[in-house]
Parts: structure tokens; C-alpha cells; sequence
């Protein structure tokens, strides 16, 4: 259980999730590309494992309104605290960004903005816009945060058109107020069902290793689907420091491998399920 392992002991990481440290010109491009437009990466912020491969591939995960999020998620690399205003101009360097990379699908992500009064919606909006605009053959992918569930501020993000719609709702509803205490699981799997009924196709993910049971995570991807949820990932949750929530367990592959065969068996379209995988990991798969 959670609550009996939340202590200062530390679990040594099995071979299976051992990292390759990031290398190679595609990395090295991308960070320049990053730096130069003032850019943010979830991929940096939030210290994906997958980063090595994913941007030696020319892929990457852009991260709009900020690197600060408004929320302190006790999983999250990514800090919390006072966010910045939005850049204006963030959504044409996203663009632009985008089309010099020559991805053909494009993920966007964004810290939670509650300090704003439309939760950065028109913003999302906007970049989600630009980047069909000069990229009109890519197809863009979307991980939101949850609005607070205010369907008028999802609509104007669903009126811009992002091909998925993705929103994680991240661990087991018991875990929620010790690793999401300012989320609500039910005010997510909303979110999910209110974009499936609007013609969205939509994803979600969480992560294992936080205390949660086999039959809870079967429950959580019966919740999804029930919802309209139609592309799964789910992974290893890996503590970004000592400040954050310690793993409980390190899930075997084999483990992993029951959860994707349950969820293709009650109907999910794909399943991304690994040690490794995290939301936007080969995102273009599902595409």
C-alpha cells in the first residue's frame, strides 16, 4: 500500500528502466531550436525518460504557458508556483517550430493555468490554429488540463479542431488527494466524455508505482472506455526527486503486458503499455 511505503527508503531501479543519457544531432537541433524561440519542452520540464530517443527521432512535445504550472501535483517534475503572463507570440514559434522539425504529428501539452480567468483556453486555441495553419498536413494532438471542468472554456479549445484530444487522469481515484490533491477524478473522466460526445477522439493515461491495486487500474480503463476514451498509455511513475512522492513499486513488464491485453479486450483502439511509455510517447502511432 501507498500510505506504508511513503517513507524516506528509496527503491533501486531494475535493469528495464535503465536510461541511455541524450545524444546525437537531433537532440542537439532541437535543444538549439528550443533555447533560440524560447520555447518550453514537457519533454525537459517534466524529465521524460524517453527523451534521448524521442528527439533523436526529431520528435518532441511542446509545452505552451509557461514552465510554471499552478498546481503542485506531488508526482510532477514540472514547478509549481506564480506562472508568467502567456507570450503572445508563443503560438507562431510553435508553429514555426514544428514545421522546421517535419513531424507529421504534432503533441502540445501545457502546465495548468488557474490563475487565469479562461484557464489559458484562448491560447490553446490560437496555437492550436497557427500550427494547422502553416503545417496544414500535420496533424495536432492535444494534452489538456481539466478547465476546472468549465465546458464553455473546453469548447473554445474543441472549436480549434486538434485531431486527439488527450487528458491523463494520472493515478487510481483513491490515490487522487495524495498525488492530485487539487484535481478530481470524476471531473476528468467528464472532460473525456463531454469531448468524446462532441466527435473527439480521445486518449488518456496514468501511471503505475504509486501505491495503486491490479484491479483498480482494470476499474480506471473500464471508467475510460465507458466514457469514449479510445487510446490508453500507462507507465511507470519514477519520482523526479527526494521532494516527491517515492515509488512504491517498480511494476515487472509482464504486468504491464496484462494491462494492455485487458484493454484491448474491453475496446480501447490502441494501448501503449510499458515501463517507459509516457502520454505523448510515439504518439504518432495512434495517428
Amino acid at each position: 500500500m501507498f500510505e506504508e511505503n511513503n517513507s524516506k527508503i528509496r527503491l533501486k531501479r531494475p535493469e528495464w528502466l535503465k536510461i541511455k543519457p541524450p545524444l546525437g544531432e537531433n537532440y542537439a537541433n532541437i535543444k538549439r531550436m528550443t533555447r533560440a524561440k524560447a520555447l518550453h519542452t514537457v519533454c525537459e520540464s517534466a524529465r521524460c525518460p524517453n527523451i534521448a530517443e524521442c528527439w533523436g527521432r526529431g520528435v518532441a512535445t511542446f509545452m505552451i504557458l509557461g514552465d510554471v504550472c499552478s498546481r503542485d501535483c506531488k508526482f510532477c517534475a514540472i514547478a509549481a508556483g506564480k506562472p508568467q503572463k502567456p507570450n503572445p507570440s508563443e503560438p507562431e514559434s510553435v508553429a514555426e517550430s514544428i514545421r522546421a522539425m517535419g513531424v507529421s504529428h504534432a503533441v502540445i501539452t501545457s502546465v495548468t493555468r488557474d490563475d487565469l480567468p479562461d484557464g489559458g483556453a484562448v491560447h490553446w486555441a490560437e496555437t492550436i490554429k497557427t500550427i494547422k495553419k502553416l503545417n496544414p498536413n500535420v496533424t495536432v494532438e492535444v494534452l489538456i488540463p481539466d478547465f476546472k471542468g468549465d465546458k464553455k472554456l473546453l469548447d473554445i479549445v474543441l472549436e480549434a479542431e486538434p485531431d486527439v484530444l488527450n487528458h491523463n487522469v494520472e493515478t487510481v481515484p483513491r490515490l487522487y488527494k495524495t498525488v492530485r490533491p487539487q484535481a478530481d477524478y470524476a471531473r476528468s473522466l467528464e472532460v473525456l466524455r463531454y469531448a468524446a460526445s462532441q466527435g473527439f477522439r480521445t486518449k488518456s493515461g496514468l501511471m503505475v508505482g504509486l501505491g495503486e491495486r491490479k484491479e483498480e487500474i482494470f476499474s480506471v480503463f473500464d471508467d475510460l472506455r465507458m466514457r469514449g476514451t479510445k487510446i490508453a498509455t500507462i507507465g511507470q511513475y519514477l519520482s523526479p526527486s527526494k521532494k516527491h512522492l517515492p515509488v512504491d513499486r517498480y511494476v515487472e513488464p509482464k504486468e504491464f503486458a496484462e494491462y494492455k491485453k485487458y484493454g484491448k479486450k474491453i475496446g480501447f483502439e490502441f494501448v501503449a503499455s510499458a515501463p517507459l511509455v509516457r502520454s505523448s510517447y510515439q504518439a504518432e502511432r495512434f495517428v
